[in-house]
Protein backbone atom coordinates (compact mmCIF):
# COMPACT_ATOMS: atom_id res chain seq x y z
CA UNK A 1 0.00 0.00 0.00
CA UNK A 2 2.49 2.12 1.11
CA UNK A 3 4.83 1.99 -2.39
CA UNK A 4 1.33 2.49 -4.16
CA UNK A 5 0.85 5.55 -2.72
CA UNK A 6 4.49 6.42 -3.40
CA UNK A 7 4.01 5.51 -7.07
CA UNK A 8 0.56 7.66 -7.18
CA UNK A 9 2.92 10.60 -5.75
CA UNK A 10 5.67 10.54 -8.00
CA UNK A 11 3.04 10.13 -11.03
CA UNK A 12 1.22 13.37 -10.09
CA UNK A 13 4.18 15.82 -11.03
CA UNK A 14 4.13 13.78 -14.30
CA UNK A 15 0.58 14.31 -14.80
CA UNK A 16 0.71 17.88 -14.24
CA UNK A 17 3.49 18.36 -16.40
CA UNK A 18 1.76 16.92 -19.25
CA UNK A 19 -1.32 18.74 -18.89
CA UNK A 20 1.15 21.66 -18.66
CA UNK A 21 2.70 20.89 -22.34
CA UNK A 22 -0.79 20.45 -23.38
CA UNK A 23 -1.59 23.71 -22.64
CA UNK A 24 1.46 25.45 -24.09
CA UNK A 25 1.11 23.27 -27.21
CA UNK A 26 -2.81 24.45 -27.20
CA UNK A 27 -1.84 28.62 -26.47
CA UNK A 28 0.67 28.76 -29.46
CA UNK A 29 -1.58 26.48 -31.62
CA UNK A 30 -4.03 29.32 -30.80
CA UNK A 31 -1.46 32.16 -31.65
CA UNK A 32 -0.48 30.65 -35.05
CA UNK A 33 -4.83 29.71 -35.63
CA UNK A 34 -5.28 33.75 -34.93
CA UNK A 35 -2.28 34.33 -37.60
CA UNK A 36 -3.56 32.18 -40.24
CA UNK A 37 -7.27 33.03 -39.67
CA UNK A 38 -6.08 36.96 -40.47
CA UNK A 39 -7.33 37.85 -43.67
CA UNK A 40 -4.57 39.14 -46.53
CA UNK A 41 -5.28 42.78 -45.86
CA UNK A 42 -5.33 42.40 -41.89
CA UNK A 43 -1.77 40.71 -42.50
CA UNK A 44 -0.73 43.32 -44.86
CA UNK A 45 -1.29 46.10 -42.33
CA UNK A 46 0.06 44.67 -39.13
CA UNK A 47 3.40 44.07 -41.44
CA UNK A 48 2.91 47.78 -42.31
CA UNK A 49 2.56 49.00 -38.64
CA UNK A 50 5.70 46.11 -37.34
CA UNK A 51 7.98 48.31 -40.10
CA UNK A 52 6.03 51.28 -39.02
CA UNK A 53 7.27 50.69 -35.19
CA UNK A 54 11.06 49.37 -36.39
CA UNK A 55 11.60 52.32 -38.79
CA UNK A 56 10.43 54.80 -35.31
CA UNK A 57 13.85 55.71 -34.65
CA UNK A 58 15.02 56.58 -38.41
CA UNK A 59 12.55 58.83 -39.04
CA UNK A 60 13.12 60.47 -35.64
CA UNK A 61 16.99 61.02 -37.05
CA UNK A 62 15.36 62.17 -40.51
CA UNK A 63 13.71 64.62 -39.17
CA UNK A 64 16.24 65.78 -36.83
CA UNK A 65 18.22 66.11 -39.81
CA UNK A 66 15.38 68.29 -41.37
CA UNK A 67 14.75 70.48 -38.86
CA UNK A 68 18.80 71.40 -38.55
CA UNK A 69 18.39 72.09 -42.30
CA UNK A 70 16.04 75.04 -42.17
CA UNK A 71 17.17 76.18 -39.23
CA UNK A 72 20.44 76.78 -41.15
CA UNK A 73 18.56 77.89 -44.30
CA UNK A 74 16.85 80.61 -41.91
CA UNK A 75 20.17 81.82 -40.38
CA UNK A 76 21.85 82.13 -43.41
CA UNK A 77 18.35 83.99 -44.30
CA UNK A 78 18.61 86.71 -42.01
CA UNK A 79 22.14 87.09 -42.38
CA UNK A 80 22.31 87.88 -45.71
CA UNK A 81 18.83 90.19 -44.94
CA UNK A 82 20.17 91.61 -41.93
CA UNK A 83 23.04 92.59 -43.67
CA UNK A 84 21.84 94.13 -46.49
CA UNK A 85 19.22 95.85 -43.97
CA UNK A 86 21.99 97.12 -42.08
CA UNK A 87 23.79 98.34 -44.51
CA UNK A 88 20.73 99.96 -46.38
CA UNK A 89 20.32 101.51 -42.81
CA UNK A 90 24.40 102.34 -42.08
CA UNK A 91 24.12 104.19 -45.71
CA UNK A 92 22.19 107.74 -44.85
CA UNK A 93 24.09 107.54 -41.04
CA UNK A 94 27.28 108.01 -43.04
CA UNK A 95 25.95 110.50 -45.38
CA UNK A 96 24.40 112.51 -42.64
CA UNK A 97 25.65 116.10 -42.35
CA UNK A 98 24.58 118.28 -39.22
CA UNK A 99 23.90 121.45 -39.46
CA UNK A 100 24.74 124.64 -37.38
CA UNK A 101 21.28 126.10 -37.44
CA UNK A 102 19.45 125.87 -34.38
CA UNK A 103 15.77 125.33 -34.00
CA UNK A 104 14.43 126.50 -30.68
CA UNK A 105 10.93 125.18 -29.58
CA UNK A 106 9.59 127.98 -27.17
CA UNK A 107 7.66 126.11 -23.85
CA UNK A 108 7.40 129.82 -21.76
CA UNK A 109 3.56 129.33 -22.25
CA UNK A 110 3.14 126.51 -19.99
CA UNK A 111 0.94 128.65 -17.54
CA UNK A 112 -1.81 129.62 -20.65
CA UNK A 113 -2.51 125.65 -21.45
CA UNK A 114 -5.26 123.18 -19.80
CA UNK A 115 -3.36 120.26 -18.97
CA UNK A 116 -4.50 118.22 -21.86
CA UNK A 117 -2.93 120.62 -24.49
CA UNK A 118 -0.02 120.57 -22.87
CA UNK A 119 0.18 116.75 -23.21
CA UNK A 120 -0.68 117.39 -26.88
CA UNK A 121 2.73 119.55 -27.59
CA UNK A 122 4.13 116.96 -25.44
CA UNK A 123 3.83 114.32 -28.22
CA UNK A 124 4.45 117.17 -30.78
CA UNK A 125 7.66 117.72 -29.04
CA UNK A 126 8.35 114.03 -29.06
CA UNK A 127 7.96 114.07 -33.10
CA UNK A 128 10.48 116.80 -33.08
CA UNK A 129 12.75 114.94 -31.59
CA UNK A 130 12.44 111.47 -33.27
CA UNK A 131 12.29 113.42 -36.60
CA UNK A 132 15.85 115.53 -36.02
CA UNK A 133 17.57 112.30 -35.04
CA UNK A 134 16.64 110.49 -38.13
CA UNK A 135 16.91 113.53 -40.49
CA UNK A 136 19.58 113.81 -43.33
CA UNK A 137 20.36 117.42 -41.97
CA UNK A 138 19.66 117.41 -38.59
CA UNK A 139 19.46 120.91 -36.45
CA UNK A 140 20.78 121.93 -32.86
CA UNK A 141 17.76 121.14 -31.29
CA UNK A 142 16.85 123.63 -28.24
CA UNK A 143 14.02 123.28 -25.83
CA UNK A 144 13.42 126.50 -23.66
CA UNK A 145 11.52 127.01 -20.55
CA UNK A 146 11.14 123.64 -19.55
CA UNK A 147 8.99 123.41 -16.26
CA UNK A 148 5.44 123.66 -15.21
CA UNK A 149 2.97 121.06 -16.72
CA UNK A 150 5.19 120.44 -19.28
CA UNK A 151 7.90 118.88 -17.65
CA UNK A 152 5.24 117.12 -15.31
CA UNK A 153 3.86 115.82 -18.39
CA UNK A 154 7.45 114.56 -19.33
CA UNK A 155 8.32 113.01 -16.33
CA UNK A 156 5.14 111.13 -15.65
CA UNK A 157 4.51 109.62 -19.42
CA UNK A 158 8.08 109.87 -21.07
CA UNK A 159 10.96 108.82 -18.30
CA UNK A 160 13.36 108.35 -20.46
CA UNK A 161 13.29 112.31 -22.23
CA UNK A 162 16.13 112.78 -19.68
CA UNK A 163 18.52 110.42 -22.00
CA UNK A 164 17.90 112.31 -24.93
CA UNK A 165 20.58 112.91 -26.85
CA UNK A 166 21.69 115.66 -29.38
CA UNK A 167 19.26 118.10 -27.74
CA UNK A 168 19.63 121.27 -25.35
CA UNK A 169 16.94 121.63 -22.92
CA UNK A 170 17.01 124.21 -20.75
CA UNK A 171 15.05 125.59 -18.13
CA UNK A 172 15.88 129.54 -18.86
CA UNK A 173 14.32 131.77 -21.36
CA UNK A 174 15.58 131.13 -25.19
CA UNK A 175 16.59 135.26 -24.47
CA UNK A 176 19.11 134.15 -21.78
CA UNK A 177 20.44 130.94 -24.11
CA UNK A 178 20.70 132.35 -27.63
CA UNK A 179 22.08 136.49 -28.49
CA UNK A 180 19.17 138.21 -29.09
CA UNK A 181 20.95 139.47 -32.38
CA UNK A 182 20.89 135.52 -33.58
CA UNK A 183 17.34 135.17 -33.23
CA UNK A 184 14.20 134.93 -35.52
CA UNK A 185 10.60 134.01 -34.55
CA UNK A 186 8.26 131.94 -36.87
CA UNK A 187 5.12 133.72 -36.95
CA UNK A 188 2.71 134.04 -39.41
CA UNK A 189 1.56 137.26 -37.83
CA UNK A 190 4.74 138.40 -39.02
CA UNK A 191 5.17 140.93 -42.50
CA UNK A 192 7.95 139.27 -43.24
CA UNK A 193 8.27 136.26 -45.48
CA UNK A 194 10.90 133.97 -44.86
CA UNK A 195 12.84 132.90 -48.23
CA UNK A 196 15.71 131.83 -47.07
CA UNK A 197 17.39 130.33 -44.05
CA UNK A 198 20.88 131.80 -42.62
CA UNK A 199 22.40 128.63 -40.81
CA UNK A 200 23.88 131.18 -38.35
CA UNK A 201 20.03 132.13 -37.08
CA UNK A 202 18.58 130.41 -34.52
CA UNK A 203 14.31 130.08 -35.20
CA UNK A 204 12.08 129.99 -32.66
CA UNK A 205 8.80 127.88 -32.61
CA UNK A 206 6.35 129.10 -30.16
CA UNK A 207 5.14 125.86 -27.93
CA UNK A 208 1.51 126.83 -27.80
CA UNK A 209 -1.93 124.48 -28.43
CA UNK A 210 -3.92 127.67 -27.33
CA UNK A 211 -7.96 126.98 -28.85
CA UNK A 212 -7.55 130.59 -30.07
CA UNK A 213 -7.76 131.95 -27.09
CA UNK A 214 -4.32 133.68 -27.42
CA UNK A 215 -4.41 135.00 -30.93
CA UNK A 216 -0.74 136.59 -31.97
CA UNK A 217 1.06 135.91 -28.63
CA UNK A 218 4.34 135.14 -30.28
CA UNK A 219 4.19 137.77 -32.74
CA UNK A 220 4.03 140.38 -29.85
CA UNK A 221 6.13 138.68 -27.49
CA UNK A 222 8.92 138.94 -30.34
CA UNK A 223 7.93 142.59 -30.78
CA UNK A 224 8.34 143.14 -26.64
CA UNK A 225 11.76 141.46 -26.84
CA UNK A 226 13.03 143.73 -30.19
CA UNK A 227 13.66 140.37 -31.70
CA UNK A 228 13.28 139.37 -35.71
CA UNK A 229 10.44 137.78 -37.16
CA UNK A 230 9.26 135.92 -39.80
CA UNK A 231 6.63 133.70 -41.33
CA UNK A 232 7.38 130.85 -43.52
CA UNK A 233 6.50 131.27 -46.98
CA UNK A 234 3.65 128.83 -47.19
CA UNK A 235 1.17 131.25 -49.28
CA UNK A 236 3.52 131.25 -51.88
CA UNK A 237 3.37 127.82 -52.70
CA UNK A 238 0.45 126.12 -50.94
CA UNK A 239 -3.47 126.51 -51.24
CA UNK A 240 -5.48 124.78 -48.19
CA UNK A 241 -8.70 124.24 -48.00
CA UNK A 242 -9.72 125.13 -44.46
CA UNK A 243 -8.32 127.38 -41.75
CA UNK A 244 -5.71 125.28 -39.94
CA UNK A 245 -2.08 126.05 -38.99
CA UNK A 246 0.59 123.90 -38.67
CA UNK A 247 1.65 122.15 -35.55
CA UNK A 248 4.90 122.63 -33.98
CA UNK A 249 6.27 119.24 -35.33
CA UNK A 250 4.81 120.53 -38.28
CA UNK A 251 7.03 123.63 -38.58
CA UNK A 252 9.79 121.66 -37.56
CA UNK A 253 9.94 118.60 -39.87
CA UNK A 254 9.39 121.57 -42.69
CA UNK A 255 12.62 122.80 -42.12
CA UNK A 256 14.74 119.44 -41.81
CA UNK A 257 12.78 119.16 -45.26
CA UNK A 258 13.87 122.01 -46.77
CA UNK A 259 17.51 121.71 -45.58
CA UNK A 260 17.05 118.61 -47.66
CA UNK A 261 15.21 119.29 -50.60
CA UNK A 262 16.05 122.42 -50.91
CA UNK A 263 12.87 123.52 -52.29
CA UNK A 264 10.11 124.99 -50.18
CA UNK A 265 7.75 123.58 -52.30
CA UNK A 266 8.90 120.20 -51.84
CA UNK A 267 9.10 120.49 -48.21
CA UNK A 268 5.40 121.79 -47.50
CA UNK A 269 4.37 118.54 -49.83
CA UNK A 270 6.63 116.27 -47.82
CA UNK A 271 5.24 117.18 -44.65
CA UNK A 272 1.54 118.47 -44.60
CA UNK A 273 -0.63 116.13 -43.98
CA UNK A 274 -3.37 115.13 -46.41
CA UNK A 275 -6.32 116.32 -44.29
CA UNK A 276 -5.06 119.73 -44.95
CA UNK A 277 -6.53 119.42 -48.11
CA UNK A 278 -3.43 121.22 -49.32
CA UNK A 279 -2.84 122.06 -53.36
CA UNK A 280 0.11 123.47 -55.24
CA UNK A 281 -0.28 127.10 -56.57
CA UNK A 282 -0.45 127.37 -60.45
CA UNK A 283 2.32 128.79 -61.83
CA UNK A 284 1.09 132.35 -62.39
CA UNK A 285 -1.94 131.94 -59.49
CA UNK A 286 -2.36 133.71 -56.48
CA UNK A 287 -4.06 132.95 -52.90
CA UNK A 288 -6.37 136.08 -52.13
CA UNK A 289 -5.05 138.33 -49.50
CA UNK A 290 -6.98 136.46 -47.20
CA UNK A 291 -5.59 132.76 -47.73
CA UNK A 292 -2.01 134.51 -47.85
CA UNK A 293 -3.14 135.61 -44.36
CA UNK A 294 -5.00 132.41 -42.98
CA UNK A 295 -3.21 129.65 -44.76
CA UNK A 296 -0.17 130.28 -43.15
CA UNK A 297 2.50 129.22 -40.13
CA UNK A 298 0.54 130.61 -37.44
CA UNK A 299 0.04 130.96 -33.28
CA UNK A 300 -3.08 129.50 -33.00
CA UNK A 301 -5.45 127.27 -34.39
CA UNK A 302 -8.67 129.27 -35.09
CA UNK A 303 -10.78 126.22 -36.15
CA UNK A 304 -9.09 122.75 -34.35
CA UNK A 305 -7.30 122.92 -31.03
CA UNK A 306 -5.40 119.68 -32.41
CA UNK A 307 -2.89 122.33 -34.13
CA UNK A 308 -0.32 124.52 -32.58
CA UNK A 309 1.67 127.61 -34.32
Amino acid sequence: MADDTVKGEAAAPEEDDTKGGVQTGSSNGGAAGENQSLSKRQRKKLLKQQKWEEERELRKERRKEKKQQRREQRQNQTEEEGGEAQSFRKRPRREVTPSSMRLVVDCSFDDLMLLKDVRKLHKQIQRCYAENRRALHPVQFYLTSIGGQLKQSMDEKDKGWVNWKDIHIKTEHYGDVVAKEELVYLTSDSPNVLEELDHKKAYVIGGLVDHNHHKGITFERAKELGIEHAQLPLSSFVKMNSRKVLAVNHVFEIILAFLEKGSWRDAFFTVLPRRKGAVAVNQGGENTPKEDEENSDSDSDRDTPEQTA
